[in-house]
């Protein structure tokens, strides 16, 4: 029997989804699938609905329900980790405290003040998570979605976690809209993608062995709206289109959102991951007073590659995925150690990065800012450096665009103080010079 746990199952709507994908697989054998999370209503609200999703598919896999989480990772084979420390309210004040100071996000899950403090109060938990491994399921392959995913994955390799890989869905996606705007089936196209998460890069984008970048820039011309869009606009200028929404890559690079004529032009949604958070909510609501109501649930895949991942393991079928992985020379002129996003071979034998060799100079030099950040933060945790802190935001792109060096570290000292129960002991001062 394949045990997999879900850690933050009450993160129901993604729980369905990665479960609706895992009982698609009639050929994985019996399944035991033990659900963790803290808040008991939601942790019921997941067995439920696993429950139903189950019964839909045709599928009888045992599933057990934890608020202790070792005993849901005993004996596990895979750990699929979806927590959000500090729920919609640390969310809230990621964006309300920054904005005091004039630093506009839009997402605040990956780098910036919101990265920085997302990572800072996930850190504690995801030590946890690593010692409750060591010591019930230290062969278990941990499938990580939580975001900040760079730094996450990075803090979770430093602490000495074995088998660990980071999943993330933008570069299936970008290459679907990007196959929908140039006008060929995704099926029929070939690429190739590299760089970190949020901000690889598409370097092959073919069919029938032709590139599709000149389709691509003619679709372009042809809607100027088009260029209304970040990612058009850094494609434009750096050569090679990114592979994540405008929205996310805005937020990692010093050119636009401290500038209120560029949120203009490029209609950048100022605060949209908060809206996002409501409609979670909602769709949580949904779905427990729907179970409640003994109505039948919408199951629908949705192509993540977790499910993707334990089927290859388990079955030995190949396939290739993006993950993000520690850097031993995949990317060539980006620093090893680091955690970087490339295609990787998996089966029987586990997940296995591929080399991609050297990013072009100028999507490399942006990914290098970007490691710069995570770098920082994670000596931080591991150094129990509260200065680390500051020097992160202080070299973080857009931080450092919008705020002088005395202001960032008042932002730090506030977002410290805001998150001091869910941050390290040594990381909860304030400091000055």
């Amino acid at each position: 029997m394949t045990k997999i746990a879900f850690i933050g199952a009450g993160s129901v709507v993604f729980t369905q989804g990665l479960l609706a994908d895992l009982f698609g697989f009639a050929d994985l054998g019996e399944l035991h699938i033990a659900l963790h999370d803290i808040d008991p209503e939601r942790l019921a609200t997941a067995g439920g609905a696993a429950a139903a999703i189950a019964a839909e598919r045709g599928m009888s896999p045992r599933i057990t329900e934890h608020l202790d989480r070792r005993a849901a990772l005993d004996g596990c084979d895979f750990v699929i980790n979806i927590i959000q420390v500090g729920m919609g309210e640390a969310t809230r004040l990621d964006f309300e405290i920054p904005a005091r100071y004039g630093v506009r996000q839009t997402i605040a899950d990956t780098l910036g003040a919101g990265g920085v403090s997302r990572a800072l109060r996930t850190f504690p938990v995801l030590r946890g998570l690593a010692a409750d491994i060591a010591q019930v399921c230290p062969d278990a392959w941990l499938l990580n979605y939580t975001n900040p995913m760079a730094m996450n994955v990075w803090y979770l390799k430093a602490l000495g976690v074995k088998n660990v890989v980071g999943l993330c869905h933008s570069v299936y996606w970008t290459m679907h809209d990007l196959s929908a705007l140039v006008g060929v089936p995704l099926d029929e196209v070939s690429y190739l993608a590299a760089g970190v998460n949020h901000q690889a890069w598409v370097l092959r984008f073919e069919h029938e062995g032709r590139s599709l970048y000149p389709a691509l820039d003619e679709r372009i011309a042809r809607d100027p709206e088009l260029a209304r869009r970040v990612r058009v606009d850094m494609y434009r200028r750096l050569g090679h289109y990114p592979t994540e929404t405008s929205e996310h890559s805005s937020e990692y690079v010093p050119w636009y959102l401290h500038d209120a004529s560029e949120v203009e032009r490029l209609r950048l949604p100022v605060g949209d991951y908060l809206r996002i958070v409501e409609e979670n909510v909602a769709l949580y609501e949904g779905t427990r007073d729907a179970l409640k109501a003994g109505e039948p649930l919408p199951v629908e895949g949705t192509m993540e590659y977790a499910p993707q991942v334990i089927h290859s393991i388990v079955t030995g079928t190949p396939r290739t995925i993006y993950g993000n992985v520690v850097n031993q020379g995949s990317i060539s002129n980006l620093q090893d150690g680091a955690i970087v996003e490339v295609p990787c071979l998996v089966d029987s034998l586990g997940v296995q990065p591929t080399s991609v060799g050297a990013l072009p100079a100028q999507c490399a030099a942006l990914n290098r800012a970007y490691l710069g950040v995570n770098e920082l933060v994670v000596r931080a945790a591991v150094e129990e450096d509260p200065r680390a802190i500051r020097q992160a935001l202080m070299v973080d792109p857009a931080t450092s665009a919008a705020l002088t060096v005395p202001q960032i570290w008042a932002l730090a000292n506030d977002l410290v103080d805001a998150h001091s129960n869910y941050l390290d002991p040594a990381l909860r001062v304030r400091l000055s010079l």
